[in-house]
C-alpha cells in the first residue's frame, strides 16, 4: 500500500494508530481525487464531520463506507484497495487493554491506542511519577489517592494495568520514553518510605535502559511553572502521523491538534529538558534521595 508503513508485525502499533493511518490514507485518496468531506459524507450517507473524524483516526470504520470511498477517490485497483481495507479490519480489533475496561475511563482509553504505536514518549509532571516509570507499590498509593474508598480488588486491576502499560518499554522494538520530573515529586512520600524507596530504586535500574531518559527539574528551577499539569507528546514511527500533544486533568483528558499548540508543547518541552539537570546526573540525585529516606 503506497504511503502507509507500519512497524514490525501488522497491528503491532494497535488500533487507534492504525485506525489515524487508515484515516491519513483515505484523506490523501480525498484530496487527489478533488472531493470535498462534505460531498464524501454524502456518498456514505453521512456528513462532513464524519469524514473528518475517519480522516483523524477517531471512530472505528465500516468496511462498506471504506469501500464504497475508495470507489468514490477511483482507487479500483485490488492491490491498492486490499491493503487498506485489511488495515482498516486490523484497526477495528479491540486493544489488549480491553478486559480492563472496567477500570478504565472512557477519556483514557484512547490515549491507551496512542501510548502503545508511538516511537517516541516525552513527557513531564509536576505531581507523580509518570505511570510507565511507576513501581506496584507506588502506583497502587497514586490509585488509592485518586480514588477515595477504591475497593482493593480494582486497585490490583488498575496497577496491573499500569505495569501491562509499561510492557511498551521492553519490548522488541521499544518506546524510546523521556521524562522530566521534578524533584518534588522524588521527594513527596507517596505510600509511605517503603514504597517510595521501592520506587526510587526502580527509577535508578530502568534509566540504565537505553531507551529511557530521565532527568530531574531541581527544586530551585522555575522551569516546572511553564505547565500546570501533565503534559505528553507522542510522536510515530510512521511518517503519516503528525506529533500528539495529550494533557490529563483531574477529571479527564485533552488532545490540542491545532499546529500552533502543538509546537507550543513541544517548545515547552524542550525547554524543560534544558533548564532540568543533565540525565548523567540522574542516578546520583536519586541515590541522594534514597539515602535521606
Amino acid at each position: 500500500m503506497t504511503g502507509v508503513r507500519t512497524r514490525a508485525v501488522p497491528g503491532s502499533s494497535g488500533p487507534t494508530v492504525l485506525r489515524m493511518l487508515v484515516g491519513a490514507q483515505l484523506r490523501r485518496h480525498r484530496e487527489a481525487a478533488g472531493i470535498t468531506p462534505a460531498q464524501a459524507g454524502y456518498h456514505i450517507r453521512g456528513s462532513h464531520s464524519k469524514i473528518s473524524r475517519m480522516e483523524l483516526g477517531r471512530v472505528s470504520f465500516k468496511e462498506r463506507d471504506i469501500a464504497d470511498l475508495l470507489t468514490l477517490y477511483g482507487v479500483t485497483e485490488p492491490e491498492r484497495r486490499e491493503p487498506l481495507l485489511q488495515l482498516a479490519e486490523q484497526a477495528n480489533r479491540p486493544g489488549w487493554w480491553h478486559p480492563y475496561a472496567a477500570v478504565i475511563p472512557s477519556w483514557f482509553e484512547p490515549y491507551l491506542g496512542l501510548e502503545q504505536g508511538a516511537a517516541v514518549i516525552r513527557t513531564h509532571d509536576i505531581q507523580h511519577v509518570p505511570g510507565l516509570l511507576q513501581a506496584p507499590g507506588y502506583a497502587a498509593a497514586v490509585i488509592r489517592a485518586r480514588h477515595h474508598g477504591i475497593a482493593r480488588e480494582d486497585v490490583e486491576r488498575r496497577v496491573e494495568l499500569v505495569l501491562r502499560r509499561q510492557e511498551i518499554l521492553h519490548r522488541p522494538d521499544p518506546v524510546r520514553l523521556w521524562a522530566v520530573i521534578d524533584e518534588a515529586v522524588l521527594r513527596r512520600m507517596i505510600g509511605g518510605s517503603a514504597a517510595m524507596r521501592e520506587q526510587l530504586e526502580h527509577l535508578a535500574a530502568i534509566v540504565e535502559a537505553p531507551n529511557v531518559t530521565v532527568q530531574v527539574m531541581p527544586l530551585a528551577a522555575g522551569g516546572q511553572a511553564l505547565v500546570r499539569g501533565p503534559v505528553t507528546l507522542l510522536r510515530f514511527a510512521e511518517r503519516e502521523l503528525p506529533d500528539v500533544i495529550y494533557l490529563e486533568h483531574l477529571a479527564g483528558g485533552s488532545y490540542p491538534d491545532r499546529q500552533l499548540e502543538v509546537t507550543r508543547y513541544r517548545d515547552v518541552l524542550n525547554r524543560l529538558g534544558v533548564q532540568a539537570r543533565p540525565p548523567t546526573e540522574t542516578p546520583d540525585i536519586l541515590r541522594g534521595i534514597i539515602r535521606n529516606l
